[in-house]
C-alpha cells in the first residue's frame, strides 16, 4: 500500500519542478509537464475506443452503446427493441420464414413492454410530452422535468380520473416556470388543443399537491420574446431593459401584481418612440411599429399597453413621445 500511494504522488506532480500542471497527450502517449516540459510517461493507455469517426453519422453508427436514461420514456430507455431487419449480423440476407418470426417476436416484444394499464398510459403521455415539445420547440432538459413532474403525480396517484391531454401540458407549463423559459398558458393551450381552463385546473391542482413553488417571470426576460416576434433592433431593446431598470429602482413596488408582459410591452413601446424604431412593412418599405404589433406580440390589448406606458410616465417623470 505504501508502494502504491508513492506512485500516485509523483503522478500528480512533476518530479523534477514539483510542478502540478501535468498535460496528458492522448495523440502522442505522453503525460508532459506543462511548466518544464519533462515527460513523466511515453506510453499512456488509449482509454478511447478503438475505431475512428470523422462524422458525426459516423460516430453515432460505431457507437456500441446505448441512449442514456431518459424519463421521457416510458421505460426511461432501458428496454430492448426488436427491428425486423433484412440481413443478419454476417451481412447475409435473412430467409423469409426467418423474417416472419422475427416480426412475430418484434409485435409480442412491443406487447410485452407494455404489459399493465399504467405503463400504456405513461407511454400515451410520453408521446404527447414529445409532440408538444416539437411544437413549442422546448429545450430537452425543461422536456425532461417536465416527465419527472408527471412520474412523481403519477406515483401519487394524481392522475387518476384527470385528462392525460391536459396533465401533461400543466407539468410543462409548471417545468418551463421553473426553468424561467417563457411559455404562456395561451401558446401551450393552443398547442395541445385542450381548452386553457382544463390546463389551468390541473396546474392549481399540480401545485397544490405536490407543494410546486415557482417566481414569477421577470418582465427584463419578455423584452426579447416579444421583440423578436416584431423585429426590434438590439438598440431598442437595450433602451426597453434600461427603462425597466429605472421603474425597478424609482418605484419596485409598482412591478408587483403587475403582468410582466404588459411591462415590457409598455417599455418597448416608449423605447420604439424614443428611438423612432423602424420596421419593413409592406412592399419593402419602412415603417414605424404601431402599438396593435406590440400588443398582439405580447398576447395583450393596446388598453392595457396605453395604461402601463402612462404608469411609466409618472414613475419616471417623462413623456412618451409623439
Amino acid at each position: 500500500m505504501e508502494e502504491e500511494k508513492k506512485v500516485i504522488s509523483k503522478l500528480e506532480r512533476c518530479p523534477e519542478c514539483k510542478s502540478p500542471n501535468l498535460i496528458c497527450d492522448y495523440d502522442t502517449g505522453e503525460m508532459v509537464c506543462g511548466d518544464c516540459g519533462f515527460v513523466l510517461s511515453e506510453q499512456m493507455e488509449d482509454r478511447g475506443p478503438e475505431w475512428r469517426a470523422f462524422t458525426e453519422e459516423e460516430k453515432t453508427e460505431r457507437r456500441r452503446v446505448g441512449m442514456p436514461i431518459t424519463y421521457t420514456i416510458h421505460d426511461k430507455g432501458l428496454s430492448t427493441t426488436l427491428k425486423p431487419i433484412h440481413r443478419d449480423s454476417f451481412g447475409k440476407a435473412i430467409k423469409p420464414s426467418a423474417l416472419i418470426e422475427i416480426k412475430r417476436l418484434s409485435k409480442w416484444q412491443e406487447k410485452l413492454k407494455l404489459g399493465s394499464s399504467i405503463e400504456r398510459k405513461l407511454a400515451q403521455a410520453m408521446n404527447e410530452l414529445d409532440r408538444l415539445s416539437d411544437k413549442l420547440k422546448i429545450p430537452p432538459q425543461i422536456k425532461e422535468e417536465a416527465a419527472v413532474i408527471y412520474r412523481k403525480a403519477l406515483d401519487k396517484g394524481l392522475i387518476r380520473g384527470r385528462s392525460i391531454r391536459a396533465m401533461v401540458p400543466a407539468c410543462l407549463f409548471a417545468a418551463c416556470r421553473d426553468a424561467g423559459v417563457l411559455r404562456t398558458l395561451k401558446e401551450i393551450a393552443n398547442a395541445s388543443l385542450v381548452d386553457k381552463n382544463a390546463i389551468v385546473r390541473c396546474y392549481t391542482f399540480l401545485s397544490r399537491e405536490l407543494n410546486l413553488q415557482f417566481l414569477p417571470p421577470k418582465a427584463i426576460s419578455c423584452v426579447s420574446k416579444i421583440a423578436e416576434k416584431i423585429g426590434i433592433s438590439g438598440k431598442t431593446q437595450g433602451r426597453a431593459i434600461e427603462i425597466i431598470q429605472q421603474v425597478k429602482k424609482k418605484g419596485p413596488a409598482y412591478l408587483s401584481g403587475k403582468d410582466p408582459r404588459s411591462i415590457a410591452a409598455a417599455a418597448l413601446y416608449f423605447a420604439c418612440l424614443e428611438n423612432n424604431e423602424r420596421i419593413k412593412g409592406r412592399f419593402g418599405l419602412m415603417r414605424p411599429v404601431t402599438q396593435k404589433e406590440i400588443a398582439d406580440a405580447a398576447g395583450l390589448t393596446e388598453v392595457t399597453i396605453r395604461n402601463r406606458a402612462r404608469d411609466l410616465e409618472k414613475i419616471l417623470g417623462i413623456k412618451i413621445p409623439k
